[in-house]
């Protein structure tokens, strides 16, 4: 009997121990399948999470039982188990899985769908991993992008993708894009609160999705924002870091009631002295939005505000390896900044940035049928700063002749011994010397301007009357700007077809000017930068701040000048898709660009140009597969005819329009496939790009001491590359990610060019040899490989990060590439990163919460991110730095950094 017992508890326990249910957990609506979702026996603490493909195997569950499924951004549903089980996830309302969508004229690229080669970023992982970090560089981990944090200063960072600039790649907003309108530039510091409001990231590789005509050369980085929540609750967050960091953020959700209306408030401030010397800030980040959606009505309005007021301390002087060892602590300090020093005990800093760019946009998404919709995109920016640096000649006092150019401050301090009394024994600037400089060798004012005599006044250049022009001021140069913009399409679907038309309508006005910020002692100062003035003494200063009067209507100096771009983009798409293997698209537009220059300092006799109006457009296409369940293929192909930037409209700061004008020429062809299973997701593509009919001016000298300047058109290059991305999930508690990118960059033949006079005569022939050159500022090969472990309410992830094929940042109109034997690029040491994370989720007096350490460089490496030069070692027994001539200005990356977050959501 006890055996009989024994052996039916044996069988019983093995029934239970095997007994499983199978199923799979996809989108309601779309029928994608979701990875990540939760299942559980309710009740119980027995679950697991479903795969790459939906699909999930739940140990001891058994047919009968209820089960509780549930993912981020979906409701969450009660289903009884049975074999083989499909659970449909209803979306909530404007949401795709974690990522909030403000609005349909967003083009989201969809896996296994819309063929292009994408990576998503979840908004779980920005607010886990981005702590102190610039709001770029949690895109690093991403196939293809490189991104530094240049000089150090907080918001200073840039990114590059599959090789190409900042300017060469597309940002959008919410659908909007954010790309300066004259130099097509991005500048992180006005975007710092998006650290805090983006829902989520995609980047698209390439070509990408956009319907829009935006320079997606490398490809187009979209940033999706919060909107106004439907479910009621807020964030109360602390954060703190290295070198003084602190940062405190509030957000609130009204929820939705009963007649539609939600909102939603977001407020933070961070301050903290920087990693690097000198490089203090402060900023506050906001956001508001007001949606509203009744049930049953067709239309769903959100309105919304954003913003990022700061300011930081830069470091703008190129450092070479030597400066980086004769200054600062011993050994090379990468924290050593030629520009800091202390006013009154206090940091101070030539260098600062200030700005304020508030965004605020309003959605409109009207389903005029069940097969055609109407979205509506209405934006406007406003943005006041600038940035601040010396003026005044103080090159002509050696006492105050702080600023190497063209050279290290190691030879300008320590070997030609300039502005030694100005520095301290460490090399950090004496400010207050600087003023008593200042004040010390200028005489009282003896012209004949008014309500001035007998003051100390300054100059640049003006020195009679006992204005001196050896001083040293605080400048402010402005790049403040008004933007406004409307997007709109009008989406058809019918049966497997979509049609889509839209318009792009963009007006933008850039204010480009100078203003005193601080006379470092001085009474006034002498400006005789308008040529509509003979002169005039000016004592009215600005503050360099992003939320006071930034001088647009004040008195100005050296410069004054509008830049005025106007947008009318056309653009049209066709998608064939037939729900489950094949989707095919082809997408054109066209694009009218106007160009305006005025200024009202430099040019009397020729105030304000023409207008200018330049065409360009775009066709692309492409087609995915999918084989099974299981691969997919895909390919895209397209051309792009993009407009010159605002600077080669008019070259040399003149209002003559350039009569050499050309459009740059983009072709791309990328080919990718996708493995997914219940474990395992694995994307490889190939790309290939060539950007040319580029047009440098170059100036050059000639035998026989001719001097002249060469224009060298039709300058191409190539980009071609691999690109892999995996993720295995080993069980519920150990997953796996990675990727590899591997670029071939380069010029692909010399350049010829006839040089010309200062008359415009013909006076020889000049060729740039540049030929197989490396394309560089930007990593060619990148790895990454991260793991991460769950125990409980406990995570833990481990990744490292393995750079290579790094060349200096250079120009190919450096004089070294008119040389026919010329070196070439130069080559940066390769380096891997180690960073590690650790999350605990724990309630909090009843709320959910947690706590978040992030360390950054976990080995404190030594490395560098990126050079200024091009210097090559003149042999092996030069001064180097593996490898690396110590003449060389670089930035070095940053050591060891930390930081710690509570959150508490209510």
């Amino acid at each position: 009997m006890r055996q009989f017992l024994l052996s039916v508890v044996l069988i019983l326990a093995s029934q239970a121990a095997f007994a499983q249910i199978t199923g799979k957990v996809i989108d309601a609506e779309s029928k994608d399948p979701l990875q990540g979702a939760t299942i559980v026996i309710k009740g119980t603490q027995t679950g697991t999470i479903s795969g790459f493909d939906g699909s999930f195997k739940l140990q001891g569950a058994s047919a009968g039982e209820t089960l509780q499924i549930s993912f981020i951004g979906f409701e969450t549903m009660e289903m009884v188990a049975k074999e083989g089980m499909i659970v449909a996830l209803v979306p909530k309302a404007n949401l795709l899985g974690e990522i909030v969508i403000t609005s349909n004229v967003i083009d989201v690229a969809k896996e296994r769908e819309t063929p292009v080669a994408i990576t998503t970023i979840a908004p779980s992982e920005i607010t886990l991993k981005v702590g102190n970090m610039e709001f770029p560089e949690i895109m690093n981990r991403t196939p293809g992008v490189y991104t530094t944090k240049e000089g150090g200063g907080y918001g200073d960072s840039r990114l590059s993708l599959r090789g190409f600039t900042q300017s060469n790649t597309s940002f959008l907003i919410n659908g909007q894009p954010v790309n300066d309108m004259e130099n097509g530039w991005v500048y992180w510091s006005n975007w710092q609160g998006m650290t805090d409001v983006a829902s989520g990231i995609q980047i698209q590789r390439g070509l990408g999705a956009s319907r829009l005509a935006v320079p997606s050369v490398g490809g187009t980085v979209s940033i999706f924002t919060k909107a106004a929540e439907v479910e009621e609750g807020g964030t109360l967050t602390q954060g703190i870091g290295n070198d003084g960091y602190v940062k405190t953020s509030a957000s609130y959700n009204t929820g939705k009631n009963d007649r539609g209306w939600a909102s939603s408030f977001l407020l933070s401030r961070w301050s903290g002295n920087g990693y690097v010397n000198g490089t203090s800030g402060e900023g506050w980040n906001y956001f508001a939005a007001v949606g509203y959606a009744p049930e049953g009505s067709s239309h769903a309005l959100n309105l919304s505000v954003l913003g990022a007021g700061q300011w930081h301390h830069q470091r703008s002087s190129w450092v070479s390896i030597r400066d980086y060892i004769n200054f600062g602590e011993s050994g090379v300090d990468r924290k050593w900044n030629t520009d800091a020093g202390e006013l009154g005990g206090e940091e101070f800093n030539m260098r600062r940035n200030f700005y304020n760019k508030p965004l605020a946009t309003f959605n409109w998404d009207w389903d005029i049928s069940n097969d055609v919709t109407l979205a509506t995109s209405l934006y406007g920016s406003a943005g006041r700063g600038g940035g601040t640096g010396p003026r005044g000649n103080n090159f002509r006092n050696s006492d105050i002749d702080l600023y190497p150019f063209n050279i290290d401050l190691t030879q300008h301090l320590l070997e030609d011994g300039k502005g030694a009394a100005s520095r301290n024994p460490d090399g950090s600037i004496d400010f207050d010397n600087v003023i008593a400089v200042n004040r010390g060798t200028t005489s009282p004012y003896t012209g004949s301007i008014s309500g001035f005599q007998g003051q100390l006044i300054g100059s640049n250049g003006f020195r009679n009357d006992g204005v001196n022009r050896a001083v040293l001021v605080r400048r402010a140069s402005m790049n403040s700007h008004n933007w406004v913009g409307g997007i709109s399409t009008l989406d058809i679907t019918k049966d497997n077809w979509r049609y889509s038309v839209g318009v792009d309508l963009r007006s933008y006005t850039g204010f480009h000017y100078r203003s005193l910020e601080n006379l470092m002692g001085l009474d006034g100062y002498y400006s005789t930068g308008n040529a509509n003035s003979a002169g005039q003494i000016q004592n009215v200063t600005i503050s360099a701040s992003p939320f006071r009067n930034t001088g647009l209507e004040r008195e100005k100096i050296d410069y004054f000048n509008t830049g005025k771009v106007g947008w009318q983009g056309f653009n049209g798409l066709i998608e064939y898709n037939n729900q489950s293997s094949v989707t095919a698209v082809l997408q054109a537009g066209y694009s009218n660009q106007s160009f305006r220059r005025e200024d009202f300092f430099d040019q009397p006799a020729n105030p304000i140009s023409e207008k200018k109006n330049i065409g360009g457009g775009y066709v692309k296409g492409g087609a995915n597969y999918n084989l099974d369940e299981r691969s997919n293929f895909f390919f895209n192909a397209g051309y792009i005819s993009r407009q010159p930037l605002f600077d080669a409209v008019f070259p040399g700061f003149a209002n003559d329009v350039n009569t050499d004008l050309q459009n740059e020429e983009i072709t791309s062809l990328e080919l990718g496939y996708g493995f997914v299973n219940n474990n395992l997701k694995i994307n490889v593509n190939a790309y290939s790009t060539n950007w040319g009919n580029r047009f440098i001016s170059q100036g050059v000298s000639l035998p026989g001491g001719i001097d002249g300047t060469a224009q060298f058109k039709d300058v191409d290059v190539r980009h071609m590359g691999l690109e892999l991305e995996a993720e295995y999930r080993y069980n519920s508690q150990l997953k796996f990610k990675g990727m590899v990118s591997a670029g071939d960059w380069k010029y692909t033949k010399d350049f010829n060019a006839t040089v010309f006079n200062d008359q415009n005569q013909s006076v020889g022939n000049a060729t740039l040899y540049v030929k197989d050159a490396k394309v560089g500022d930007a990593a060619q090969f990148t790895s990454y490989f991260e793991a991460e472990y769950k125990i409980g309410k406990l995570n833990f992830d481990l990744a490292y990060r393995f750079v290579d094929g790094l060349y200096a940042d250079y120009s190919i109109n450096n004089t070294d590439f008119l040389q026919p034997n010329n070196k070439g690029a130069l080559k940066l040491p390769s380096y891997g990163l180690v960073d590690l994370g650790s999350t605990v989720r724990f309630d909090l007096l009843g709320n959910s919460s947690s706590f978040r350490v992030n360390v950054n460089n976990l080995f404190n490496t030594l490395y560098i991110s990126e050079s200024n030069t091009n210097i090559h070692r003149a042999d092996e027994s030069a001064p180097a730095w593996k490898g690396i001539d110590y003449g060389n200005s670089v930035w070095f990356g940053f050591g060891t950094t930390w930081n710690a977050t509570l959150r508490i959501n209510f």
